[in-house]
């Protein structure tokens, strides 16, 4: 009797030494590092301060953590210094069985017919310098973070919708078992 009692009695002690111990906390990120989220991916472009996407889904996380609106919720704003600059944005389809890739200029807000295949691109607007917020905006019209919104359909089904970033390939990017679509750069209105 007196063994059970000694051995509730030393465990009792063990719960109590492992619940009063200090949690311990994460170091903090280096100023200027580039930090990485699950998966690989790099803080999201555009996030205000560097935030990340939360749990490397889409969607940033806000300070604090609470998770932002994704992007297909939010009021996209093309600033003043942006419209009427750029015309068309140049797309690189793949054809991943044959490894070729074609490039093709497509004009902002139209939609374009891949050529040999049945998809179909609509084309929206161009960010030079993506930022995402209260609103989808950009901050500047230097290519410092280069976005375009797409809207990507197959046989008249949509498969795909959002933002591609030429610097960010990786981000959020359109997927096909067939083909691959990125965005290459964009193209100045002249005049």
């Amino acid at each position: 009797m007196l063994k059970k009692v000694l051995v509730a009695g030393m465990i009792v002690a063990m719960v109590a030494a492992v619940g009063c111990k200090k949690k311990e906390e994460a170091p903090a990120p280096q100023q200027g590092a580039q930090q990485q989220l699950p998966g690989g991916h790099p803080p999201m472009p555009g996030a205000p301060g560097g935030q990340q996407m939360q749990g490397g889904q889409p969607g940033m996380a806000q300070p604090g953590g609470a998770p932002m609106p994704k992007a297909g919720t939010l009021k996209v704003v093309v600033p003043d210094s942006v419209k009427g600059k750029w015309s068309a944005v140049k797309l690189i389809v793949e054809d991943k069985a044959s490894k070729k890739r074609q490039e093709y200029s497509v004009n902002l807000n139209s939609d374009f017919k891949v050529p040999n295949t049945n998809l179909n691109i609509s084309v929206g607007d161009f960010m030079p310098d993506f930022r995402m917020a209260d609103t989808i905006t950009s901050a500047s019209n230097q290519l410092n973070n280069p976005a375009v919104y797409v809207k990507v359909t197959e046989n008249n089904a949509e498969i795909f919708k959002g933002w591609l970033y030429s610097k960010f390939p990786t981000i959020h990017p359109f997927e096909h078992p067939k083909f691959g679509i990125s965005l290459k750069e964009a193209v100045a209105k002249k005049g």
